[in-house]
């Protein structure tokens, strides 16, 4: 059977419609029947039903599509694995990372770790930390790296390091002898930025409404997204310190001390399967260990 069939009727299957899969393909809309019928024969079933200007799976179609599905996916992983051998890798690992770790300790760790494992076929994958647990134990990724303890169960979670959370807002352009705003002033005058962190916004927001603060909030659910309004001048944040770390160097942010407020840290983990890690994922634990010691187990 070509692969071009398969891939042929799983973009229209999804199009439901034979002249938008020939643009998505880059062919000719008669080549996306040809295609279509020639599976057909070779099966020996209908696929499609015309609706109108559409089409529709039949229920011979909608079968069809799981096994065409999987063996797409095995040819594109088969793919992917001979361009690896022939670039010289041995191995692979996949690893999936919250934004913040990718944006903070991530590139240091992958400095090393190719410095050290060459023959490693590295994949990065980006993901909000309430997932990460899930891909781990899905195998969807070798390890993760989160910024939360995963629900997952069948699962281990090791303390890289703690992180406190800063109360962030735009340098005001004054001196260093300058007096600093207050930071009361600046959370009650200021549109209060939230959730751009997966763990403490829930009782922080609650601490603060239990003393008196008037606050307006919006939520913004993505740290960078959050960093560029607070540089636009369209609020302030409590935002772990990590990750403006270079925004307060460069004179961007300022840290307002928030004295009588007691704020929280947070953490880093890493998540791995429950079962012993070996090979790749072995010596990229290795590494952190070395970097994070004593890296305890926190579940």
């Amino acid at each position: 059977m070509d692969i071009k069939l398969l891939q042929t009727f799983q973009v229209a299957a999804t199009c439901e419609n034979f002249n938008q899969t020939a643009e998505m393909l880059y062919i000719a809309q008669p080549t996306v029947t040809q295609h279509i019928r020639q599976l057909e024969r070779e099966i020996g079933v209908e696929l499609f039903e015309r609706v109108g200007k559409r089409v529709k799976l039949t229920t011979a179609g909608q079968r069809f599509l799981n096994h065409a599905q999987m063996i797409l996916a095995n040819w594109n992983a088969g793919l992917e694995d001979m361009v690896a051998w022939k670039q010289g890798y041995k191995e692979t690992l996949q690893i999936a990372v919250s934004p913040i770790i990718a944006r903070t300790s991530l590139p240091s760790l992958i400095h090393r770790y190719t410095a050290e494992n060459p023959e490693v076929d590295i994949t990065i994958k980006i993901a909000d930390s309430i997932n990460i647990g899930a891909m781990v134990q899905s195998g969807q990724a070798d390890l993760g790296l989160s910024r939360m303890i995963p629900a997952e169960w069948q699962l281990s979670a090791y303390l890289m390091q703690t992180d406190p959370i800063v109360f962030a807002v735009p340098h005001y352009g004054g001196d260093m002898e300058s007096p600093l705003p207050d930071w009361e002033q600046e959370l009650t005058s200021k549109r209060l930025l939230t959730h751009n962190h997966p763990v403490y916004w829930e009782p922080l927001l609650a601490n603060l409404r239990q003393r008196g603060f008037e606050i307006h909030t919006m939520v913004v659910t993505h740290v960078d997204i959050t960093k560029r309004f607070i540089e636009e001048g369209l609020g302030i944040s409590f935002l772990p310190r990590s990750s403006i770390r270079r925004e307060l160097f460069e004179n961007r942010f300022m840290e307002l001390p928030t004295p009588g407020l007691d704020l929280p840290k947070v953490a880093s983990y890493l998540i791995t399967p429950e079962q012993p890690v070996t090979g790749p994922r072995e010596r990229f634990v290795e590494i952190l260990a070395s970097l994070y010691a004593p890296l305890p187990k926190v579940q």
